[in-house]
């Protein structure tokens, strides 16, 4: 089974090969898709310090937790729940209907991620991958879309539901979704979310998700001055 022990440096050297900056060995997705950064093999982490402004925060995941470079203080560090989906099940029950996410909902959407926090979701992150989402009376109530494309790979991202409308079933909806729009294009769908999310975890392992890896997320942030 192929590996995805350091699905950011594996995102942006395949599908987010046209959207990465590098500087030295660092290489991160350009900052307005999101701050995802990664080191080549070997590399200076003070090379790092070129892709983030001063204040700046950069997101590592890797397999073991990343030490600041030099310049740099983490603000956040925790070992993630990777999953990947085996054979989907029938799609949940939804009562409200799908729709495609664009342009224009991208001030709802940034919202609705700044409400729900589902993980770091910049500018246009939601060009990233085909957001789909639910509305009611015009209101986005629920999301879900793509972010690293590991090669062959595509991960179930931005999972997120306004707290009024939990309980009825969106998540579990649109993640079906995506995953399904994954696999059917011969990819294997993946995500992360925190183990202590019980019900997230279990959610997705009624999907058809299971357990295959734990990454470290590390953030680092540049200081004013190095």
């Amino acid at each position: 089974m192929q590996s995805l022990a350091r699905p950011v440096w594996q995102a942006l050297g395949a599908g987010w090969a046209g959207r990465a900056v590098r500087f030295g060995g660092a290489v991160r997705l350009d900052r307005r898709f999101g701050p995802l950064a990664a080191l080549d093999p070997g590399a200076d982490p003070a090379d790092l310090a070129a892709l983030a402004e001063p204040g700046e925060a950069l997101w590592l995941v890797e397999p073991e937790p990343v030490p600041p470079p030099p310049g740099f203080a983490v603000t956040r560090q925790g070992q993630l729940l990777q999953m990947r989906a085996g054979p989907l099940g029938p799609p949940p029950p939804c009562d409200l209907a799908m729709e495609p996410l664009g342009d224009a909902d991208a001030p709802a959407m940034q919202a609705l991620a700044a409400l729900t926090q589902p993980g770091p979701f910049a500018s246009h992150t939601n060009e990233m991958g085909r957001f789909i989402g639910v509305k009611r009376d015009g209101q986005l109530l629920a999301m879900a879309g793509e972010r690293m494309p590991p090669a062959g790979f595509g991960e179930v991202s931005g999972v997120c539901t306004h707290p009024d409308a939990r309980g009825l079933g969106l998540a579990a909806a649109l993640s079906h979704a995506i995953a399904s729009r994954i696999a059917a294009r011969g990819d294997v769908p993946f995500l992360h979310c925190w183990p202590d999310n019980r019900a997230a975890v279990t959610l997705y392992e009624r999907l058809g998700f299971s357990r295959s890896g734990a990454p470290w997320l590390t953030v680092i942030e540049r200081q004013t001055k190095l």
